[in-house]
């Protein structure tokens, strides 16, 4: 489970989108949304699939999320880089198949990096799913600025274990043996206007003499593209961001909420049911300043990382859950301070709920863990509300805990069309 927690941490991709961050400067914070094609290389009739992927974007002296990848610095040094990373694998399969195979993963990989020359790295690479089959990579690459554009171009040699040629590509049918291939792309960030970028991606692999001629196989040669809108920093706004000093400006979030198996249109209407079996969630989030500034408005941006308890109940176990998201508020004035709150993350759960369970295998689906994570929140001030200073920093208010994946529209959260929704009051203090 800790693998799938740290990986879910990962999964929201300067932008340069499903690409391993660059040896450049890179954007303090970013979110984005966009859509992947990919080939698929198995005898199918469908040769192509399609997932809407959210990406996020959080980079620090160590500690970084780019895109489908996550990971912490354990050594930097000059031209000289260690890396403990986990990134997420595609399996491209036909979308009637997705969601009871569910082979997306997260895998844990370890990246030795040396950096020439500025902009310009040579990465080594070595992953394992969770099983032991092991893979790796030798990459070359460079960044490349104009006052608008940047450009990633990428080389690289890929190595698979035999056990992992035989498990996804030959398909656990025998004849899998180790492989080495190659891949080569490039990927871009363009400014259009104060926070709004479009980003993309367009990579070419080969499959090597191991795994190419395989039967369950019909192409020896594949091409992935993603295109993409993302929210950053603006090129202009350096020093608009929070100080760095600790804790200044972080907050903490208690909440506690119950279960109802109203739709997230319903409960924006005040029309919700309550859950006959009072399914109840308890949690903790962690906020972390991004920015006070968005499209030149007031709008303060927070990371946020968070666990969530679900409490046992007599048709339940416990269960619990970890997410990452980024949150926007905005603040309204009258006649005291109000905000309005809104964030986009992930979530992993390590067992699924009741209230998403039934729904979902009503419909027939086979439930995910990972799936998009939704918050909306309204909070008021309670310094302004009883006039006490000493309650200045502190913020009651009521939230939606959501979980959902996007209308069937990615692999990555197994292809579902469903999710679960509690409504939650909380208290939040900020330092």
């Amino acid at each position: 489970m800790m693998r799938q927690l740290l990986g879910a941490l990962a999964l929201m991709s300067s932008g340069l989108v499903l690409a391993v961050p660059g040896s450049g400067p890179q954007p303090d914070w970013g979110i984005a949304i966009g859509v992947r094609h990919a080939d698929i290389p198995y005898r199918t009739e469908v040769d192509q699939g399609a997932d809407i992927l959210p990406l996020m974007f959080v980079h620090g002296d160590d500690f970084y999320l780019h895109g489908l990848e996550g990971g912490y610095h354990l050594w930097q040094q000059d031209e000289h880089q260690a890396t403990l990373f986990t990134r997420f694998r595609f399996f491209d399969i036909p979308r009637e198949f997705q969601n009871s195979i569910q082979e997306d993963s997260f895998d844990l990989g370890g990246r030795y990096r040396y950096m020439p020359s500025p902009g310009h790295f040579i990465d080594a690479e070595l992953l394992s799913d969770r099983r032991g089959r092991s893979y790796g990579h030798l990459r070359y690459g460079f960044d490349h600025r104009w006052p608008s554009l940047t450009v990633q171009p990428t080389l690289q040699l890929d190595w698979r274990s035999r056990e992992f040629v035989e498990h996804y590509h030959a398909l656990e049918t025998g004849g899998g043996r180790s492989d080495i291939g190659a891949s080569a792309g490039v990927t871009l960030s363009w400014h259009l206007i104060s926070n709004l970028y479009v980003i993309g991606k367009l990579e070419g692999s080969m499959l090597g003499d191991g795994a190419g001629n395989l039967p369950t196989l019909d192409k020896r040669f594949t091409l992935e593209s993603y295109a993409g809108i993302a929210f950053f920093p603006s090129p202009d706004s350096q020093g608009l961001h929070f100080s760095r000093e600790p804790l200044k400006g972080h907050y903490l979030r208690l909440a506690h909420g119950w279960g109802t198996p109203s739709n997230l249109g319903e409960i924006l209407n005040f029309d919700w049911e309550k859950d006959p079996y009072n399914n109840r969630l308890s949690s903790l989030f962690y906020g972390i300043p991004l920015t006070d500034t968005l499209f030149d408005q007031p709008i303060d941006l927070y990371f946020t990382p968070g666990v969530v308890y679900h409490h046992s109940s007599q048709v339940q176990k416990p269960s619990y859950e970890g997410v990452l998201a980024i949150k926007a508020y905005y603040t309204l004035n009258w006649p005291l301070r109000w905000r309005i709150g809104v964030a986009e993350g992930l979530s992993y759960i390590s067992r699924p709920t009741y209230i998403e369970r039934t729904e979902l295998e009503e419909k027939g689906y086979r439930p995910s863990k990972l799936m998009n994570y939704l918050d909306f929140s309204l909070d008021l001030n309670l310094g302004d509300l009883f006039q006490s200073a000493a309650l200045e920093r502190v913020w009651f208010g009521w939230s939606i805990h959501h979980r959902s994946s996007i209308f069937e529209t990615s692999s990555a959260f197994g292809r579902i069309k469903g999710g679960s929704n509690y409504n939650t009051l909380y208290l939040q203090w900020h330092f």
